[in-house]
């Protein structure tokens, strides 16, 4: 486990530019990269996915509102009393611990996937620019992963996430939401705008390949988006894929991840080129896109009255460990 990092006092997090930055990878090949041309865009979610536990929850519990407090939160965004921005603001507020002192609870309570920093190691050698997206604090899961990861390889490491507004003795912590929508962060937009300015930047033709890995449903908008789909298995991402006939590939570890996404690689390669359109290519983006905006949504719930099409609207709330004993999973 590499040494913390430390972090200036006062701690104060501006809202900074929303768009998913250029890539930190030297210009120099690795030897052991695979050598195809398509561009590949990795986005991760964090809680329940790189990690197993979730980070927010670790804090509450700790140092907030307690987890029987949390938990009756929970059930309210679940019901849709109230909405995830709301309920959020609540449990981050109810903090009351500098952030370092906070952050020491994560150092044990936290645990990573066995296969992460083997896979991120791959995607460096490979320059596919690694995104962490969240509806989390950005400075708490930067810090988690220096501390994981080392601040060197977390560098190579983008978070799309909310920023944060927390005071030097910790009993104000405030999230900077990053739009203007009731869950705070519109994942599937990030994605898009991430989508377009890679493509953008790319040229002779080549058209980049998203990559979404995730757990839980409230995923769902930002898969919507993906070329490829990474469910973790046995949880709610993947029975929700399994029941709505949605295409994805299921992982234990990143291990997994690394080879299907070196299979990709090389099947690309031989069928394309790496020009035109990715062999495994996603036409429906831009119309999920429409129908997971804001706007759209009530029609769509109409549309679909069963309670798990409204699962996804609350991130954070589905993803309890939930083995399934049934069910082949469809390949991408």
């Amino acid at each position: 486990m590499a040494p913390s990092a430390v972090i200036p006092q006062p701690l104060d997090f501006s809202k900074a530019d929303l768009k998913v930055p250029r890539s930190t990878f030297d210009d120099n090949t690795s030897p052991n990269a695979i050598g195809t041309k398509r561009k590949i865009i990795c986005f991760s979610d964090f809680d329940g996915t790189i990690f197993m536990q979730d980070t927010g929850h670790v804090l509450f519990d700790s140092h907030g509102c307690g987890p029987e407090r949390r938990e009756i939160l929970d059930q309210q965004i679940k019901t849709g009393e109230r909405s995830f921005k709301e309920v959020s603001e609540e449990m981050w507020g109810s903090l009351n611990v500098p952030f370092d002192d906070g952050f020491e609870v994560m150092k044990t309570a936290l645990d990573i996937d066995v296969d992460f920093q083997k896979f991120h190691r791959f995607c460096i050698e490979n320059q596919i620019p690694f995104n962490v997206i969240s509806a989390g604090l950005k400075p708490i899961l930067r810090r988690v992963l220096d501390q994981f990861l080392g601040e060197e390889d977390s560098a190579h490491i983008e978070i799309v996430a909310n920023d944060a507004q927390i005071n030097t003795p910790g009993t104000e912590w405030k999230p900077v939401w990053i739009h203007d929508c009731d869950l705070g962060h519109d994942k599937a937009l990030s994605i898009q705008e991430a989508r377009a300015a890679a493509k953008l930047e790319c040229d002779d033709g080549t058209i980049p390949l998203i990559v979404f890995i995730g757990d839980g449903v409230s995923d769902l908008p930002a898969a919507r988006q993906a070329d490829v789909l990474f469910a973790r298995r046995g949880l709610r991402l993947e029975e929700y894929c399994i029941e709505n006939k949605i295409a994805y590939i299921p992982f234990d570890t990143f291990a997994n991840i690394q080879k299907e996404v070196e299979a990709i690689m090389r099947e690309d390669q031989q069928k394309t080129g790496g020009l035109g359109l990715p062999t495994r290519s996603n036409p429906r983006a831009n119309i999920w896109r429409r129908i997971s905006s804001r706007n759209a949504i009530p029609l769509y719930l109409a549309a679909t009255p069963a309670r798990e099409e409204k699962m996804f609207l609350w991130p954070e709330a589905f993803s309890e460990y939930q083995p399934k004993e049934q069910g082949i999973p469809l390949t991408a």
